[in-house]
């Protein structure tokens, strides 16, 4: 399964030319069809639903391209990377994220309900670090690798990254 979620991480390079950027006006109607009593605005705009666990996408996925459906579905298999691989959209500081897996996913509750966030839905820097992350942890890379790979790429021309610890 693991083999069908990254054939489509490939051609993800497409969307991220679409997405270069974060955007932080985003108009409000193109969430209002979305919620539902699972769903919620944060403070910056973004539109966050609770599911059951992280298996069950959120309503927000079902208007968005396969390939970011298909993001969406992996970070949530591989918490433990993203969390040490920041994020230079600019994030930290508008939304208050602290690393790539912030981008994507809330909150785990301790009943196994997940609070995802649709910020990484319209940003191709979030979609972009994700995507390179996991591909390169399958590749075999370690997490300190990954983090260095990701700290050069994005070192110049972006906003300054979430405060994420470095992997040990």
């Amino acid at each position: 399964m693991k083999k069908n979620i990254f054939a489509y991480f490939l051609s993800i390079t497409a969307i991220l030319f679409v997405l270069s950027a974060c955007s932080s006006s985003q108009e409000e109607s193109t969430h209002s069809d979305s919620e539902n009593e699972h769903s919620f605005h944060a403070e910056n705009g973004d539109l966050r639903e609770r599911t059951p666990s992280v298996s069950e996408a959120p309503n927000f996925l079902d208007d968005k391209h396969e390939q970011i459906q298909t993001v969406y579905a992996a970070v949530g298999q591989y918490q433990e990377l993203l969390e040490y691989i920041p994020c230079y959209c600019g994030c930290g500081d508008s939304a208050s994220h602290k690393d790539n897996y912030d981008c994507f996913i809330f909150e785990n509750k301790e009943n196994g309900e997940i609070v995802w966030d649709d910020h990484g839905t319209r940003c191709g820097t979030c979609l972009d670090t994700a995507v390179d992350s996991i591909n390169m942890y399958n590749d075999g890379k370690s997490m300190k690798e990954i983090r260095e790979y990701i700290d050069e790429k994005y070192k110049e021309g972006y906003a300054e990254p979430t405060p994420t610890p470095f992997p040990a």
